[in-house]
């Protein structure tokens, strides 16, 4: 088994919760984060400076801001992990920094509460 976390934009979360649908995947987790990347710059605001606008300026000089995005967490049988990555990557690529990010990490066991169940009983 595998956890996938992945980071994505605010905006893209019904599209990606849909492609994860038709992927197969129904039983997931989504939190509200914040967060940034290296060298993330708002390219709207990078505009707006550009045009002298003052607010803009005002925005990037601050080198803390975080951005609001969603953190989604699947646990998945390890020959499902490349399907779903690349699921999220096609749903959410769009070229332009921010786009998000994507984790695999292993599992080393799962337990249903309910059941009692474990290992890849316990996630399908």
């Amino acid at each position: 088994m595998k956890e996938i976390i992945a980071v994505v934009r605010m905006n893209m979360m019904n599209r990606t919760k849909t492609a994860l649908t038709e992927a197969g995947v129904d039983a997931f987790f989504a939190n509200e984060a914040q967060g940034r990347g290296q060298g993330f710059a708002n390219l709207m605001l990078l505009e707006g400076a550009e045009r002298g606008y003052e607010e803009a300026v005002e925005h990037l000089g601050g080198k803390g801001k975080l951005y609001p995005k969603r953190i989604l967490t699947v646990v998945v049988p390890e020959d499902e992990v490349d399907g779903i990555v690349e699921t999220i990557i096609e749903t959410n690529k769009t070229g332009k920094p921010g786009d998000g990010k994507i984790w695999v990490v292993p599992v080393k066991d799962a337990v249903r509460v309910r059941t009692g169940e474990s290992g890849i009983k316990s996630i399908s």
